[in-house]
């Protein structure tokens, strides 16, 4: 397994997983990810990390994956598990305050370092509402910012009902950042309220949670994807007319092949992923499942036997 960063990818750095089937009261997305790890580790598997892949070729034999550091690996088959990265919000101060006190995505470490600080949150899913409460059990206040009139839409009713039940969270409907400011850390917001008045406000912390793009533009065109940039696998391959040009064999793809045979995808990179952890536990298996009958259908040509 090749990975540009740490095991878990963003469930990893999520705060607290409460959907997950078998934990009740939920559990950190870094202790998922290192139970994850232990596991495929005690059934073969084999990690390099901080490998970062930038380029992913067929071959007349296999499939060639070459990361940064030019090293490459070929396989017959290849599974693309590469996830979303957070989107970046827009505004003055927050590129240079990035990791001093502006973050993406929310870990145990930076919430307990803000025990009795004022904290806001950017995002109105549920990524934002699991990191709001998280955060509350040590930050003095929690802020939700969201440019829309409410929750309602975009967050599970299971979270709303916790942060109304939780005294130190407000919900600030109707409300952006338009600036950050700071010397050397994260010390200042200014707020600005729909209808464009500003306000400045203490804050020792900026958590931004405003969804994710998937990380696919380093791959050859061979592999088709939609619109927004997530692969096309399965029926989806031949119902797209360029796969007139792409998809060769006789056979169909199977469910989680890309327009390129052998090659995979798995979890939120691929189109109408359900964008859960859960459901990228199941395309792994079913992943495995299309490698192993990948590898019967199609004849090792130039691989030894």
């Amino acid at each position: 397994m090749l990975d540009a960063g740490a095991v878990g990818g963003q469930a990893g750095s999520s705060s607290l997983i409460r959907n997950y089937l078998g934990f009740p009261r939920g559990l950190g997305g870094g202790e998922l990810a290192q139970r994850a790890y232990q596991q495929a580790w005690l059934f073969g598997t084999r990690f390099r990390l901080t490998q970062r892949v930038v380029a992913l070729e067929p071959l007349a034999a296999g499939i060639a994956v070459r990361s940064a550091d030019g090293v490459a690996v070929t396989a017959r088959a290849v599974v693309l598990a590469l996830g979303v990265e957070y989107r970046r919000l827009d505004a003055p101060g927050l590129a240079e305050l990035e990791g001093a006190g502006v973050f993406y995505g929310a870990s145990m470490s930076e919430a307990q370092a803000l025990a009795g600080e004022p904290v806001f949150v950017v995002g109105g899913g549920n990524s934002a509402g699991q990191a709001a409460l998280h955060l509350a059990r040590y930050a003095r206040q929690v802020t939700i910012l969201v440019r829309r009139s409410s929750l309602a839409a975009t967050m599970s009713r299971y979270l709303i009902d916790a942060i109304e039940g939780t005294p130190n969270v407000e919900v600030r409907p109707g409300t952006e950042v338009a600036a950050a400011t700071g010397d050397g850390s994260l010390e200042q917001l200014e707020l600005r309220d729909a209808n464009g008045g500003t306000e400045p406000v203490g804050a020792a912390a900026l958590v931004i949670l405003i969804g994710a793009r998937p990380r696919t533009e380093w791959l050859p065109e061979e592999i088709l994807r939609d619109d927004w940039g997530y692969l096309l696998t399965g029926a989806e391959v031949l119902a797209d007319e360029r796969s007139r040009d792409r998809w060769r064999l006789e056979r169909p793809p199977l469910p989680l092949e890309t327009s390129v045979p052998g090659v995979f995808a798995a979890g939120d990179v691929r189109a109408r992923a359900v964008k859960r952890v859960a459901g990228a536990v199941g395309d792994g298996a079913m992943a495995l499942t299309d490698v192993h009958a990948f590898l019967s259908l199609e004849p090792a040509v130039g691989w030894p036997a």
